[in-house]
């Protein structure tokens, strides 16, 4: 049995100095300051003076390790125990082959698949908790923002074409009506539907119903398109979700 550590790093490799102090004062007030969370790399030690991670690579596994604590590509930051696992080394060198089988570098994703992702999943092969959610945190985040974004701009789309659509159809019919107009039928019925006031009317109807979003839980703004109701509460709930251990 031996301790398992997670080590944690600021991320300042952007190559440039403007952005890396960004990031440090990022962390520094959503992290120190009220504890959300912040931009991290992480690595987790365990046998051995070595840590183990996962980055971008084109070619090969993205699993990793370096001198613990001396990752120079980022500014470390603080280390802590996740509890003590009961495979032997050869168990955990065992763990660590199918690993960097199944985490290629090209499969790197900073959202979805990064190196807190890694280290989530390695310390679950180990029989210890997880990462805390503040690690993370942005990541998940950025999960939940990227499907609002998705199903938004859909939702949008379909609405405009439910627009086109019916404004088509509204151009086509008063096109009709004014050539009948012209052709000189007097009747009582053709003289009212070529009277402006009730294609004014008409096309106003057409277009309220026409661009109706096929969804219950879209209201339309004041400029036509599409806005879920329920985006807010969906961003909210998705972020919950992924705070909630696996």
């Amino acid at each position: 049995m031996t301790e398992v550590r997670l080590h944690i790093y600021d991320v300042t490799n952007s190559g440039s100095d403007k952005t890396n102090t960004t990031i440090l004062q990022i962390n520094k007030i959503f992290k120190d300051g009220i504890g959300l969370g912040g931009i991290f790399h992480s690595a987790v030690q365990v046998y051995g003076e070595e840590e183990w991670s996962f980055g971008f690579c084109e070619h090969g596994s993205g699993v990793f390790n370096c001198p613990s604590g001396k990752n120079p590509m980022y500014t470390y930051r603080e280390s802590m125990i996740l509890g003590r696992t009961n495979f032997s080394k050869l168990k955990v060198n065992q763990i660590l082959q199918e690993l960097s089988g199944e985490w290629p570098g090209s499969s790197y994703d900073l959202l979805s698949k990064n190196c807190n992702h890694f280290c989530d999943e390695f310390c679950e092969r180990l029989g210890v908790q997880k990462l805390p959610g503040w690690v993370n945190r942005f990541a998940n985040a950025g999960d939940a923002a990227i499907e609002i974004a998705e199903n938004t701009a859909l939702r949008l789309r379909q609405a405009k074409t439910e627009i086109v659509s019916a404004s088509k159809v509204a151009y086509r019919f008063l096109v009709g009506v004014t050539s009948s107009s012209n052709g000189g039928n007097d009747s009582p019925g053709n003289s009212n539907r070529g009277s402006p006031r009730f294609q004014a009317a008409w096309f106003k109807t057409l277009i309220t119903t026409g661009a109706k979003p096929s969804s219950s839980s879209e209201t339309e703004a004041q400029d036509g398109s599409a806005v879920p109701q329920n985006s807010t509460q969906t961003m909210r709930q998705n972020f919950q979700d992924s705070e909630r251990p696996q």
